[in-house]
């Protein structure tokens, strides 16, 4: 049996009347704890909900689950993950807790990059709960914004607002990556500088 195509989703949804965007929340939410993409649900809540009821449900669903995942991720303990990941994690604490909110936001800002993962893997590091809830609801606005404005305006792809997310995509990706990278060069040239001629 295959999944249910848009227009089912949407008699689904206006059958659940007022309570359709609370029932996608949770079913969103529940999807962030497991490796699905996250991407095209947000698209999707576009299709069905439009423009910015669907930025609503998708962030506040968003950072319901990146917040349960944190939890998860922190009462389960980090020794059985390390054992599966090798020193994956020990890299990604290196950079969480050394930049705080910043690397958070570099990270949620590139969109091709696991949600589910760095929500677990960022509850395993030791950056702290707030740097990782700042950074998590500034650094997931954009990238939500424009997969729902590509599902709200999927039916005409040629239109402005469909072009304008997909190039926002490209450059949210390649602005992610410059603010993870910028940091880490300063703290290079800073080991580089003797300790005497630090101060």
């Amino acid at each position: 049996m295959g999944l249910p195509d848009l227009a089912t989703l949407r008699v689904y949804m206006a059958d659940a009347g007022p309570l359709a965007p609370g029932l996608f929340v949770v079913g969103y939410a529940m999807v962030t704890l497991l490796p699905l993409p996250k991407n095209a649900f947000a698209a999707l809540a576009g299709a069905m909900f439009g423009l910015l009821l669907g930025i609503v449900v998708v962030l506040v669903a968003a950072l319901i689950g990146a917040a349960v995942a944190f939890a998860l991720s922190r009462a389960l303990g980090r020794d059985a993950v390390e054992r599966l990941t090798g020193g994956r994690v020990e890299r990604v604490d290196a950079v969480l807790s050394r930049r705080g909110v910043l690397a958070v936001v570099g990270v949620r800002l590139v969109p091709v990059l696991p949600f589910t993962a760095i929500n677990y893997g960022a509850g395993l590091t030791s950056v702290r709960t707030r740097d990782y809830a700042i950074g998590t609801a500034l650094g997931i606005v954009p990238g939500t914004v424009s997969f729902v404005a590509l599902g709200a305006y999927g039916t005409s792809p040629g239109s402005w607002p469909f072009v304008v997310s997909g190039a926002s995509l490209v450059l949210l990706t390649l602005g992610g990556f410059l603010i993870a990278r910028r940091p880490r060069k300063r703290h290079r040239r800073r080991e580089e500088i003797p300790e005497g001629r630090q101060k």
